[in-house]
């Protein structure tokens, strides 16, 4: 494994967010673009109310700048064949950015919770997540096969991988857009999942996704000296998007996509808990948990919000870890 692959390109996104966001904070307070909070959420939140939001702005143009730059300067770092993938990569990113953006532009304009309508954001979500699908099963070596981690088999899904990826996109976006909750949890397991793509991505020769998941864990680890508890500045949708698409890119173009929702299970834990509340209230009229996603509910519970944050870390670390080895030893 070459390590300049991850260090370099992840210390300059770094630099380059450290440096962009606390240029950006000041630019969000001055346009009024401050996070409303739910009146239904854990009262606790209410002080937060105000908050910079759209910090994910920085993330975006961090990762983007690095991939671009440290592409073309140091050409050992991403060959040829792997432009095509990069730019796929930085597609889908840049693409479920602009969708947070838009959803997180329309709160700030008319000063509300709720951006555009749950069906704008799932079709236009959709379409992002078919056009990557598509790209991936006509253009790359693996077409619709998938790999199935841990086995070493591949399944060749045939007519049903359009939609299965698909899926997979959307899922993963919208878990990591729930997991954005708490100061510094979705920036940090992101940071840590995003860092375990980077080195699988090294070990597996896949250039083009080893540049932009370091890139991407050196720009969630800058933006949380501003995002870590008592945050400064919220990425919002425009952040939670992004990373979410990113992540889901990434693994496509690897072929390990099966392997995210393992080293994603918070991702999986948080969107879980929302579709079991939603389901078991509407059909027994009771709750599972005391709030969902689940972070709120280990609020309610007593837990100080430092300590949820710093256990769902401890899990992602634990469970990319274990991947990790089952993949080294596979």
């Amino acid at each position: 494994m070459d390590y300049l692959q991850i260090a370099i390109p992840a210390v300059i996104a770094f630099l380059i967010t450290v440096i962009l966001t606390p240029m950006i904070i000041p630019v969000l307070r001055k346009i009024k673009a401050g996070q409303s909070i739910r009146e239904e959420g854990p009262q606790s939140h209410m002080v937060k109310s105000g908050t910079p939001t759209m910090g994910g702005i920085a993330i975006i143009g961090a990762v983007t700048a690095t991939c671009l730059s440290t592409s073309g300067v140091a050409k050992d770092l991403l060959v040829f064949y792997g432009a095509k993938d990069m730019l796929v990569i930085l597609g889908a990113f840049i693409a479920f950015g602009v969708l947070g953006f838009l959803d997180d532009f329309v709160k700030v304009s008319m000063k509300r919770n709720l951006g555009l309508t749950a069906k704008q954001k799932l079709l236009l979500q959709i379409l992002i997540a078919v056009i990557l699908a598509v790209y991936q099963s006509h253009y790359s070596v693996y077409g619709t096969k998938i790999a199935i981690p841990f086995i070493n088999e591949i399944v060749d899904f045939g007519i049903w991988y359009v939609p299965f990826i698909a899926f997979v996109v959307v899922a993963m976006v919208n878990s990591v857009n729930l997991t954005d909750g708490l100061d510094g949890l979705a920036s940090g397991v992101t940071l840590i999942v995003a860092l375990f793509l980077a080195i699988v991505a090294s070990l597996y020769g896949s250039p083009s996704a080893a540049l932009f998941c370091s890139a991407l864990a050196g720009a969630c680890f800058g933006f949380l000296m501003f995002n870590k508890h008592p945050a400064r500045v919220f990425m919002g949708d425009t952040g939670s998007l992004a990373l979410g698409g990113g992540l889901a890119a990434a693994a496509i173009i690897m072929n390990v996509v099966l392997v995210l929702p393992f080293v994603g299970g918070v991702y999986v834990a948080e969107a879980l808990s929302v579709i079991l509340q939603v389901v078991s209230y509407k059909t027994r009229g009771k709750r599972i948990f005391k709030m969902a996603p689940l972070h709120h509910h280990f609020e309610l519970s007593g837990w100080k919000e430092t300590k949820i944050v710093a256990v769902f870390w401890f899990a992602t670390l634990l469970l990319c870890l274990i991947s990790l080895f089952s993949l080294l030893i596979g």
